[in-house]
């Protein structure tokens, strides 16, 4: 019989003196490394696994993992999970006390407490998190090294602009040279860079520094991610790792014998994507009426073909699990490949762009020096 998530009442988040960090959940990077990130969560949910296996008491566990941590604010927030265990409470009751964590953990962990799988569900949500610590690594592997050359490449141009285009503007101005039009051009943004670089320096600094209080706003986080879903070949790729972490989140909770609608609102919770959202929203509706997952899943864009198509033979034979499983390990799949394809692909498209520049530079540079020596010969 599956378990049900309506029968678990969630209960009241305790406030505690701690600092403020923000589970990844909502926010994938913090500042000075202080946060409980995912790569925390992953070894915890790991070793959690083994030590439980190993037939170790759940608040033994706990002391040997916090003993393993250097840093005090790991060790205070498994401290605080092991006295709340020692007070009589569940292991989900203390995790969700807790506001590094999430709904998304408190109810997988209750799961496990209440069917007796609680080493099979932090083993799952050790492999969850694998991946999404995967997937991680190979985006900024994929974009390191062409943000360092369009860094480099955006000094260089700012560097021209600054100090080289001036020299020859001096020289023009001694010799009375008329300018065509495209070294106007360049000359006027080479006035307007030394007048007011600073100032756009500043607001680029200022808007990098306000995006956390931006992406809290529901119509920044909607714009930006539409924006990014409908350009060019960089849609697909954040499509496909969203996708990616959808199935990966719905294997784990049929795993458990979580019901649809219930593992529906559960994802929702735990992926911070507006597409992705919106159409869940609409799914769970579809599926509150009476229709089956795959004709849900099949009235939104979103969902290609290919996951509509599994999701049905799903149904159809009893599979859920299985082929969820299959479709995140495809979707994992392209998102490695993709993410190496658009290492490639950026490389030469930022060299190109860079070249393009440059070159519009020179040549407006030394028009009017050959219009001078023509005169001058």
């Amino acid at each position: 019989m599956a378990f049900q998530l309506d029968n678990i009442s969630k209960p009241k988040t305790v406030t505690t003196k701690k600092s403020d960090t923000t589970s990844f959940l909502q926010k994938e990077i913090t500042l000075f490394g202080n946060s409980f990130s995912n790569k925390i969560k992953e070894d915890l949910y790991s070793e959690l696994s083994v030590l439980l296996k190993a037939g170790i008491t759940l608040k033994d566990a706990l002391e040997l993992i916090e003993s393993s941590h250097k840093k005090q604010q790991h060790k205070d927030v498994l401290k605080n999970i092991s006295e709340s265990i020692v007070s009589g409470q569940t292991l989900s009751q203390s995790v969700a006390e807790q506001k590094e964590f999430t709904d998304y953990e408190y109810y997988s962990l209750k799961i496990g407490e209440e069917t007796g799988t609680l080493d099979q569900v932090v083993q799952q949500l050790s492999g969850f998190y694998a991946r999404k610590n995967e997937q991680r690594r190979n985006i900024v592997s994929a974009l390191t090294y062409p943000t360092i050359i369009l860094s480099t490449a955006i000094l260089v141009l700012v560097f021209m602009l600054t100090y080289v285009v001036p020299m020859f503007q001096d020289i023009f101005e001694q010799q009375k040279v008329e300018l065509p039009a495209i070294t106007k051009l360049i000359v006027a943004a080479s006035e307007f860079i030394k007048s007011y670089g600073w100032l756009i320096l500043v607001i680029v600094l200022l808007l990098f520094s306000s995006r956390a209080i931006f992406n809290k706003k529901l119509w920044f986080k909607k714009i930006k991610d539409e924006f990014a879903i409908k350009l060019p070949f960089i849609g697909d790729f954040v499509k496909t790792v969203y996708l990616s972490q959808f199935t990966q989140a719905v294997s784990l909770l049929t795993a458990s014998k979580v019901p649809v609608v219930n593992s529906i609102q559960l994802v929702k919770q735990m992926i911070d994507f507006y597409p992705l959202k919106d159409a869940l929203n609409k799914v769970e509706e579809s599926i509150l009426k009476g229709n089956t997952l795959s004709d849900s899943l099949k009235q939104h864009k979103l969902f290609d073909d290919k996951m509509v198509a599994m999701v049905k033979v799903a149904e159809e034979t009893n599979q859920n699990e299985f082929i969820f499983e299959r479709l995140n390990t495809q979707y994992n799949t392209q998102v490695q490949q993709r993410s190496k394809l658009l290492s490639t692909l950026m490389e030469p498209f930022i060299i190109l762009f860079v070249g393009v520049l440059v070159g519009v530079i020179l040549i407006a540079m030394y028009l009017p020096m050959f219009k001078l020596s023509s005169v001058m010969g």
